[in-house]
């Protein structure tokens, strides 16, 4: 590891909105905050709004900035990443945004039942080989309903193709209430400022022409039905991260 990320890596134990909880420190057993975010991390009774996959952190920073009276949480494994938005986060003084590093698969063990309002899912790896490594997969709609509430929202922004119908035929299969669907974001009249918050990624991908594109929607009780079609694979290259499978 280089000296670069070992800094980081120092710094982040000093932020105090960081919490590091990969799963060998936290193995099978549920993590103490669970059912306790809002009262004992954030020490108010605010909404808790989660960004899964949050890479850099700058999603989370920025919807943290324009909902000063909501929490957010920023999840993701790679500490070199989150460092950026935890880094930022603590200069300019915000009290209303946390990072969590920890494997996405373990995600039930850190929120308790109906304590999440809100998911984002902003530019995930659409695992066009492996459904069930999808974020949007059934397997993760699975651990979703464990902790958010009911009529509580999905949102996911994406440059891939494959990501956008694959979870659009997710929502349709299973009835879900599709609140928003958009091939191209930026073009779309139901654009907000919230969804023009731009990570350094999908600006790389924008100056490529490759057009961002937006789904929200409710998922509902009951069982979960995984899609088996074909669905076109994209054909290019992420920047800065592993190829796509092709």
């Amino acid at each position: 590891m280089g000296k670069g990320k070992l800094k980081k890596f120092d710094e982040m134990k000093s932020f105090e909105h960081v919490v590091q909880a990969p799963f060998h420190k936290v193995g099978h057993d549920d993590f103490h905050l669970k059912g306790k975010w809002a009262a004992e991390f954030f020490k108010n009774d605010n909404p808790i709004i989660l960004e899964l996959g949050c890479g850099k952190g700058e999603y989370t920073v920025e919807l943290a900035a324009l909902n000063p009276t909501i929490n957010y949480i920023g999840v993701d494994i790679k500490g070199a990443r989150l460092w950026k938005g935890a880094k930022q986060a603590y200069q300019r003084g915000m009290t209303n945004v946390g990072f969590l590093r920890t494997n996405i698969e373990l995600i039930t063990q850190f929120f308790g039942k109906d304590e999440v309002d809100e998911i984002w899912l902003t530019f995930p790896d659409p695992q066009m080989r492996k459904a069930r490594k999808r974020l949007t997969s059934t397997t993760f709609l699975n651990k979703y309903r464990n902790f958010l509430k009911p009529g509580g929202v999905v949102h996911l922004k994406t440059d891939s193709n494959f990501q956008y119908n694959y979870t659009l035929e997710m929502a349709k299969l299973n009835k879900f209430e599709i609140l928003a669907e958009t091939d191209n974001l930026y073009e779309w009249e139901g654009l907000t400022d919230i969804l023009r918050i731009r990570t350094f990624y999908e600006k790389q991908w924008l100056d490529r022409g490759i057009p961002s594109k937006y789904v929200a929607f409710i998922p509902h009780d009951g069982e979960y039905i995984e899609p088996e079609i074909d669905i076109e694979r994209d054909e290019y290259r992420s920047f800065g991260r592993s190829a796509r499978d092709l």
